[in-house]
């Protein structure tokens, strides 16, 4: 369901993204980082009704994605900044139950973990399209569709495991921290994202190709 929910929004971002870049460049940019930060507050919203163990699930990934790759490093950073806040609100209202319990125990780390993988991930994706589109422009939507999960649940894992063990242990219950770590902890919701991720990436494509040729 969530599959086809992000497709969806994809879609509909193609429709309004006709309109947009049709605009003046400054007028377009913030016309177009504004619409996509309102998909990564609506998204990641509707992201806390989906849970796979003790944290939601990401959904917002797409439009971080599609931000990096249209307006560069700093717009995905500004996306992804805007996806950590909305998720950082949700840990302290405990609309994320396991971020919450890191709260309680290291509010000043659990909120700079929060927001630097969410700015990293939004930054990895334009560096790493900015990169690969200059060979391929598919393949780079592609890239930065995949290392925007990789950036954003990795940054969590480190986290977890530096900061964060007792909890790790604690969940892990007995079995090894590592295992749980990669396979209990984040298997479930990496895979998720990066699937949205790739399913989306055709619509991407489109988006960023009328982006690219309006200018």
């Amino acid at each position: 369901m969530s599959f086809l929910y992000g497709a969806y929004v994809v879609e509909c971002t193609h429709k309004i993204f006709k309109e947009a870049f049709m605009q003046r460049t400054s007028s377009r940019y913030i016309a177009g980082v504004g619409i996509l930060a309102a998909l990564v507050i609506v998204l990641q919203a509707i992201a806390t009704f989906i849970q796979f163990g003790p944290f939601v699930i990401t959904l917002a990934l797409v439009p971080i994605v599609i931000g990096a790759a249209l307006f560069g490093v700093k717009a995905g950073a500004i996306l992804g900044g805007m996806f950590g806040i909305v998720v950082l609100i949700a840990t302290i209202t405990a609309a994320d139950p396991g971020a919450h319990m890191l709260w309680i125990a290291n509010p000043i780390a659990t909120a700079l973990v929060i927001l630097l993988r969410g700015i990293l991930a939004g930054a990895a994706a334009g560096c790493v399209y900015g990169w690969v589109a200059k060979k391929n422009k598919y393949v780079g939507v592609v890239a930065a569709a995949i290392i925007c999960p990789i950036v954003n649940t990795g940054v969590f894992l480190a986290a977890m495991y530096f900061i964060f063990p007792s909890f790790l242990a604690l969940w892990a219950d007995g079995a090894h921290t590592v295992y749980f770590l990669l396979v209990g902890l984040a298997g479930i919701n990496f895979l998720v994202e990066l699937v949205i991720n790739m399913v989306c990436s055709p619509a991407i494509v489109r988006i960023i190709h009328i982006g690219k040729t309006t200018r």
